[in-house]
């Protein structure tokens, strides 16, 4: 038997749809929202999950006194990218952080998309925006190096954009 198929009583083949399924998200939408996250280390419960779960009260800090430190996100397929927004928590005091930002296929061999700087989130804020050269990544780290609040790297929300 090559083919086999199957109806329900009165009825015949279904037509297959007209539409193909979506290949890329929809303009606008944070392709890092719910994907998995990883981290060089974290302090207590604040795990890198939290970089990624869109609850901005909820946020990733890294070993403390553990320079350099970095929480990494799969965004499960190859992807254009264009810019990060980076959030703390608003009530926070300013604090800046010296950061840079790395892309990946595969997850093993990574380039910069964001040279080494620093970048101050405000209080009442607390949001930054990083501008990055379109790049194509899967996997995309952020690796912090410095942080005038606190002696580790901090990250309530990791969102990522197409340009």
């Amino acid at each position: 038997m090559s083919e086999f198929e199957v109806y329900a009583a009165g009825t015949g083949p279904t037509a297959p749809p007209t539409t193909p399924p979506p290949t890329a998200p929809p303009a606008g939408t944070n392709l890092a929202q719910g994907r998995p996250a990883a981290d060089t280390g974290h302090s207590q419960g604040y795990v890198a999950g939290n970089v990624t779960d869109g609850n901005p009260g909820t946020y990733w800090e890294s070993a403390n006194n553990a320079f350099p430190q970095s929480v990494t996100v799969d965004l499960g397929a190859q992807r254009t990218v264009g810019r990060l927004v980076l959030r703390l928590p608003a009530a926070w005091g300013t604090r800046s952080q010296t950061l840079s930002v790395l892309g990946s296929a595969d997850g093993s061999a990574w380039s910069t998309l964001k040279a080494l700087a620093g970048y101050t989130f405000a209080e009442g804020s607390g949001t930054v925006t990083v501008p990055l050269s379109t790049a194509n990544a899967r996997h995309l780290r952020v690796v912090f190096t410095a942080n005038t609040g606190w002696p580790a790297g901090q990250l309530s929300e990791l969102e990522v954009y197409a340009p």
